[in-house]
């Protein structure tokens, strides 16, 4: 795709607001003409939301290939994000994939045991669905990540440091889940601090891996593939023994104390192991 002659580096002497601004206003631009015809032809069923939304994550990355190399002139700006193809950045998603999951699952199973919820029996097509979900949660976790461990931390910390472009992004992270109907807003605000830990807890997974995304990848994606089959699958029933503040709004764990503490319990676990890296490092 040809590109104007543009001296797209003198943006980067903008503040990171209106780089921010800048990036996404061209992303929509690049965006728009294709998602707008498909919109107003097919509707907004589920595969038009699928199929814009893989244009709009191609146009992202051909917009974020352009922004690195001509903006900030880093020479491979994917793998300067953290996108880096190696065995051990597979291993660390693999890894990663496994906390997600199997930290869901015993959250679950924990509130089985108090009797909060009860298993139910197992579809026919949960096979089908595991799979589904698996490919779901990869998609779900490489796009966030890219954007929001990704770029957009490494944006912020252009200006303001490591620290406060980490607590940056996390916050914009969970405001962006907020983007619906005000009733909706106060219905679901319990979900707002669980949002901010993951983007924290995302942020450190990668800052734990030197800046590789693999980790912070698949802690997202196993997040994300256990609530798919638990949902999708529809295997849990609420007893109502405990509020929903305590289980999660609408089912969704990061909306209730449970799974805020799940979620501490895990980044504790990465302080620890960045604790005890820095240690054998410098011993």
């Amino acid at each position: 795709m040809p590109t104007p002659n543009l001296n797209f580096a003198y943006f980067a002497r903008y503040p990171a607001p209106a780089r921010l601004g800048i990036f996404v206003l061209a992303l929509l631009v690049l965006w728009l003409p294709f998602a707008a015809p498909i919109y107003l032809l097919w509707g907004t069923g589920n595969t038009v939301s699928i199929i814009t939304m893989l244009v709009l994550y191609s146009d992202f990355v051909f917009l974020l290939r352009l922004w690195g190399t001509k903006v900030h002139f880093l020479p491979h700006p994917l793998e300067s994000h953290g996108l880096v193809r190696t065995r051990k950045n597979g291993l660390e998603l693999l890894r990663g994939l496994c906390l997600g999951l199997i930290s869901l699952l015993c959250l679950f199973f924990l509130e089985a045991k108090f009797g909060w919820l009860i298993w139910q029996q197992t579809p026919q097509f949960l096979p089908k669905i595991i799979l589904e979900g698996l490919l779901v949660a990869l998609g779900v976790g490489l796009a966030e990540e890219l954007l929001f461990r990704g770029w957009l931390m490494d944006e912020l910390q252009f200006d303001y440091g490591s620290k406060a472009a980490l607590w940056a992004s996390s916050t914009i992270y969970a405001v962006l889940h907020f983007i619906k109907p005000w009733a909706e807003i106060l219905r679901t605000l319990p979900s707002f601090p669980g949002l901010l830990l993951l983007g924290l807890t995302l942020g450190w997974a990668r800052q734990l891996c030197k800046g590789q995304l693999g980790f912070a990848i698949g802690l997202h994606a196993g997040l994300v593939w256990g609530y798919y089959i638990i949902n999708v699958g529809d295997l849990l029933l609420y007893t109502g023994r405990v509020p929903v503040w305590i289980t999660g709004i609408d089912r969704n764990p990061l909306a209730g104390i449970m799974g805020l503490l799940f979620l501490i319990l895990i980044a504790l676990g990465l302080h620890v192991i960045s604790v005890i890296k820095r240690r054998h490092k410098y011993s």
